[in-house]
């Protein structure tokens, strides 16, 4: 006997990251300390500082803030509808 689940065809990574484009956006906590990587050309920012972090679905940043309710109010005011990682 088979599972439907044998049947699905698996979703690519490009398939995956489109999935709520437009429509959702991570909230993310994070340190000043990770943010070179995932921010590109980002100015020098002080070490240790807690940080939210609003990425688009497919992960391009979106905003940073020092204040969770307005990296909230940055997705409101994009018709985002944010989605908190940990």
């Amino acid at each position: 006997m088979t599972t439907s689940a044998e049947h699905k065809s698996p979703i690519s990574q490009v398939e995956l990251s489109h999935i709520g484009e437009g429509s959702v956006a991570y909230l993310r906590k994070m340190s000043s300390d990770d943010l070179r990587g995932r921010f590109p050309g980002i100015i020098e920012i002080a070490p240790g500082l807690e940080l939210w972090a609003l990425f688009a679905a497919n992960g391009k940043p979106i905003l940073l803030s020092d204040a969770k309710e307005q990296a909230l109010a940055g997705a409101m005011e994009n018709d985002l509808i944010p989605v908190a990682i940990h």
